[in-house]
């Protein structure tokens, strides 16, 4: 972690908290996600999903991890910055976005689905603070509870945010099946 320069929180979750950190090599400004929980060894890290997944995706519409470092235990991700997520976007702004940028985040958020589920993934917490912007760039992220496709069952039953949970998860319908495609 030395090669960086912690700036300022950003963010704080369930699993870990985001600093802007500049690079202090390169002067190039990333995020870096410190996670909470220890962990022991490097095996361990690499074997996350978050990791094996993003390090496999390289997509205009889906962040990009550049670093895993573990330090002391402590595990950290650097990804590229972006400016803001979605939901600050929307809170934040005083009149309506117009059809066309609507069109446009919608347009590549689906480019990012269909090339992550062309890749063999899928999300499952897709929500607005999970969808990062900067200028008319929007880039699907937190991949935590990311799963393969063709990964076996059980899947853990409730995931996602419970207000951003699909109608058909919140009824338990019968219907509901894992299939993307």
């Amino acid at each position: 972690m030395e090669r960086y320069k912690l700036i300022k929180e950003v963010g704080d979750g369930t699993f870990g908290s985001v600093w802007r950190a500049i690079n202090k090599q390169s002067g190039e400004v990333v995020a870096i996600k410190k996670m909470k929980k220890k962990y022991y060894s490097w095996e361990e890290c690499i074997n996350l999903r978050e990791v094996k997944s993003l390090r496999k995706m390289n997509h205009p519409n889906v962040v990009k991890l550049k670093e895993v470092i573990r330090e002391n235990d402590i595990l950290y991700f650097v990804f590229e910055y972006m400016e803001c997520n979605l939901y600050q976007l929307i809170k934040d702004r005083e009149k309506l976005f117009s059809e066309a940028e609507v069109r446009n985040w919608c347009f590549q958020v689906f480019q990012g689905l269909a090339y992550m589920h062309h890749r063999g993934y899928f999300h499952r917490d897709l929500k607005p603070e999970n969808l990062l912007v900067t200028k008319d760039v929007i880039k699907i992220a937190d991949f935590g509870l990311v799963r393969e496709i063709n990964s076996q069952p059980p899947y853990t039953e409730y995931v996602s945010t419970r207000w951003y949970r699909a109608p058909e998860v919140l009824l338990q319908s019968f219907l509901y099946g894992s299939k993307v495609g």
